[in-house]
């Protein structure tokens, strides 16, 4: 274990006996850091806070601070952080609140960049990028491979679904399905992220399949009643958890 002299690490901290912690950190009392976890310089990390492992956390980031609510009256509440993770310099990361599920959640290999904000009751998947200056307000879901472009938002009680791709400087203020591509001052559906999908070795006739539903407007047309297209199908379960919530759908 290696850690600065002028870093505080508080009584009760669980730390992995190979964690490195830099200069001028704080380490609260109830912080969990498992194995191979990089802790840089000037970072504070409260809270009831587990952080798994192989995660490197820049300057003057801040995890496990009190949520930015008003609701919050300092009831417990906990932050899990997986593996392989990049949380770069000035991320904020909150945890949950009683009436939100007690628990903000980050997946694994996600990048977290410069400034961006994951607030209470949060639920990152794995593989999720949040470019610079992105705040993600409280109880949104980002399921795995979300790409989220620089200074945009995300509004609370948003869900993403897998694979979407969210341009820079888009408002999202409504459920975004999976595998599209929305842009705009406040979003508005443009195309499939075909770049993610390619990526993802889905076949050409798959995709255009999957267009063709998404472009209906029509989710519960008879023609895609049965259909065994993997695409369709993670779509029509996505609609079937975000029932509360517009959809980004094509105009």
């Amino acid at each position: 274990m290696k850690i600065s002299k002028s870093s505080i690490i508080s009584e009760g901290a669980k730390l992995a006996s190979n964690v490195s912690i830099g200069d001028f950190c704080y380490i609260g009392p109830n912080v969990s850091i498992n194995e191979n976890c990089k802790i840089m310089s000037h970072v504070h990390i409260s809270g009831d806070t587990t952080i798994g492992t192989g995660n490197i956390i820049y300057p003057f980031a801040s995890i496990g601070t009190n949520p930015q609510d008003l609701k919050f009256k300092g009831e417990k509440s906990k932050l899990v952080i997986g593996n392989n993770n990049k949380i770069r310099e000035y991320v904020t990361i909150n945890p949950g609140t009683e009436h939100g599920g007690g628990v903000t959640k980050i997946g694994n290999n996600c990048l977290l960049m410069i400034s961006s904000h994951i607030a209470h009751d949060c639920i990152l998947g794995d593989n999720v990028i949040v470019a610079n200056n992105v705040p993600i307000a409280g109880h949104c879901i980002i399921e795995n491979y979300v790409i989220i472009g620089g200074n945009s938002a995300v509004q609370q009680f948003c869900n993403i679904g897998i694979g979407a791709m969210i341009g820079g400087m888009t408002g999202v203020n409504k459920n975004v399905l999976p595998y599209t591509l929305v842009t705009g001052n406040r979003c508005t559906y443009e195309n499939l992220n075909l770049i993610g999908l390619k990526r993802k070795n889905f076949k050409n006739s798959t995709i255009t399949e999957y267009k063709k539903f998404i472009e209906s407007k029509n989710f519960n047309n008879s023609e895609f009643e049965n259909n065994d297209n993997p695409l369709i199908i993670e779509a029509k379960q996505f609609l079937k958890r975000n029932i509360n919530k517009l959809i980004c759908i094509p105009d």
